[in-house]
């Protein structure tokens, strides 16, 4: 097989390099001349003029050799002298012309030397910056000024799809079955266009796949390129937008010239929303230069030409901060959103992963998927990862069912930390506050099961009670967020009846009840106030230059309404969980005690108490 061009062997040129040697060993023979000298090379003795030429009028020296301001002599019994002159004296100014001497006398002509020295110092420089034009550009025209050389700042750093390497399918993606029929039906446009224009129908210029973190856009992406038999050129956002003005739009113009003559193309832009966000809020600098690159990915998708088979697909997490001209029909015609995985598909996902894992005989994955109600595919995929370094690092030959168990904890609330040095008192008061929790949690119609409550500490928590819904939920209902403000109420609550006070344990749990009853009120329109209705007075950021401010609309007195509402309804909440606490009482000493010598209640063992 022969090597390709890119990748064959350079070969030299052995007359460029005989040149090279050349020209270096003439510099050196024009700035380092040969001494021609016939006197002695052994060490001088210097000496002043006078005494020198008192040697010379006394006849004691031999040979005597003049060379610029320097006079070297050597005497009859071998010794050598040096001295110097001035260097407008000659030799009849130094009497060194008496012919009655015995000394020879010799002056070293060294003006052409000098000649030669000032042209090369002189023409170097411009040697040097001509063999360094030469050289750039001949690697300019060698890379085709792609990003890799110097001219290549404005010319596209997408990258094409290279199907030796990357082999992602439609097959490879689990769950999203609307967003890969909506994707597939783009790959069956390309490859089979004619029946599609039968019937009058128009390729879509653009698609934008909107889903939450994780959901699998970029996989997707990935998909498209495996399956699509065109060019797929795959671009991030951040790209295009550099600290020079115009390289951005430069590069956009570049990547759809590319696209345009190897069309039919797909160009897959991640994360738009890097270049892609509303104009006009920015004031100079960087903002304006997202801007031209913008509005140069504005007039190249709209300025397509009817024949031309391009598509762009593009990914975010954030839809709702692009501008409305990229939005519209002409553009983005098709908007595929990609939810979290529901029961069947986090199944299918965990099923998908699992595939090169060993997994033990009786592991069950649905039960799993029941337990990671709101993942992602990313979170599933690391909570199988998770599982696997747990069954390696414990030596085991395949995965099994606690492992996996362990796994979704660890993804869901952290590590264990044992390490961690907790008083008996504190114990008791985490205890407490945790049982607290379920019980309150367990006696409301509407609140979650318990699955386990811990008192090891995980991540920045002391200890967990952790609710598990049994189904996917696509709404809240109005009872259900009271119920759920009765159940944070719980740890605090049974603190102060066990122990007469409060900790700092309860901070989180206060914070999460103010969020929801101000949610509630202000968001939702809920609650029994007449002076607030269903109204949404939610506070509105806006930004502007970088800095972010938030917007009311409403007046004080509004205000002061909303603020006593959610105060009612967090003050009746911890009412209804006082009196849940002051009923079972007995009920939380006695799992309190159990859970600090078990340290883990499960579901099973916390129902146990009360069958």
């Amino acid at each position: 097989m022969k090597p390709s061009p890119k990748n064959a062997p350079r070969r030299n040129n052995p007359f460029k390099f005989l040149l090279i040697i050349a020209l270096i060993g003439a510099s050196l023979a024009l700035l380092f001349p040969k001494d021609m000298s016939t006197i002695s090379t052994e060490k001088p003795e210097e000496i002043s003029l006078t005494s020198f030429l008192e040697k010379y009028q006394q006849d004691e020296l031999k040979t005597i050799e003049i060379k610029d301001s320097q006079i070297k002599a050597e005497s009859f019994d071998g010794q050598v002298y040096q001295t110097f002159k001035e260097p407008s004296s000659n030799i009849k100014d130094l009497g060194l012309n008496d012919l009655t001497k015995k000394a020879a006398v010799k002056v070293v002509d060294t003006s052409g030397g000098k000649i030669w020295f000032n042209i090369l110092i002189g023409v170097a420089p411009f040697l040097l910056l001509i063999f360094f034009l030469i050289f750039i550009s001949r690697r300019a025209s060698a890379m085709g000024g792609g990003e890799g050389g110097p001219f290549g700042f404005g010319k596209s750093r997408a990258k094409v799809y290279d199907k030796t390497k990357h082999r992602t399918k439609f097959t490879d993606v689990a769950g999203a079955q609307e967003a890969k029929d909506e994707v597939t039906e783009v790959v069956d446009f390309l490859k089979n266009p004619k029946k599609y224009h039968k019937m009058g129908a128009k390729i879509p210029k653009g698609i934008l796949l909107v889903g939450a973190p994780g959901t699998g856009k970029t996989l997707l992406g990935r998909a498209i390129a495996g399956e699509a038999e065109v060019p797929f050129f795959s671009v991030s956002g951040s790209e295009f937008v550099e600290m020079f003005v115009g390289v951005g739009a430069s590069r956009v113009r570049d990547l759809f010239k590319t696209a345009k003559r190897n069309a039919p193309a797909i160009i897959f832009i991640d994360e738009i929303d890097a270049i892609g966000k509303h104009r006009g809020q920015g004031s100079g600098g960087g903002h304006d230069e997202r801007e031209q690159t913008l509005n140069q990915i504005l007039t190249e998708m709209d300025g397509f030409e009817p024949d031309t088979s391009i598509i762009i697909i593009a990914a975010t997490n954030r839809p709702d901060t692009l501008d409305k001209a990229l939005l519209r029909p002409g553009r983005f015609d098709r908007r595929v959103h990609i939810d979290l995985p529901d029961m069947v598909a986090r199944q299918q996902i965990l099923a998908l992963h699992a595939n090169n894992k060993i997994l033990a005989s009786g592991t069950d994955l649905k039960k799993i998927a029941s337990k990671t109600v709101g993942f992602s595919g990313a979170d599933l995929e690391n909570l199988l990862n998770e599982a696997a370094i747990s069954a390696t690092k414990k030596r085991q030959k395949d995965i099994t069912q606690s492992d996996l168990d362990n796994a979704v904890e660890k993804v869901s609330m952290g590590p264990e930390r044992r390490s961690r040095k907790i008083s008996e008192d504190e114990k008791k008061i985490i205890a407490h506050h945790e049982v607290g929790h379920a019980i309150a949690g367990h006696f409301t119609k509407n609140c979650e099961p318990v699955h386990k409550i811990s008192i090891i500490s995980r991540g920045g928590a002391l200890g967990v009670t952790w609710f598990l819904p049994e189904e996917d939920k696509y709404l809240v209902s109005e009872e259900k967020m009271k119920d759920e403000m009765i159940s944070l109420h719980g740890g605090r609550m049974a603190e102060r009846l066990i122990f007469g006070q409060t900790t700092t344990g309860a901070s989180n749990d206060l914070e999460r009840i103010s969020k929801l009853a101000r949610s509630m009120v202000m968001t939702y329109g809920m609650g029994d106030s007449k002076k607030v209705g269903p109204v949404v007075f939610a506070e509105k950021s806006k930004g502007w230059s970088g800095f972010d401010f938030h917007e009311k609309d409403f007046s004080e007195d509004t205000a002061r309404a909303i603020d006593e509402e959610v105060h009612r309804l967090i003050i009746e909440s911890e009412a209804a969980c006082t009196k849940i606490l002051k009923e079972h009482l007995p009920m939380l000493k006695k799992i309190a005690e159990d859970l600090l010598k078990k340290e883990n209640l499960s579901r099973e063992e916390f129902l146990a108490y009360f069958k």
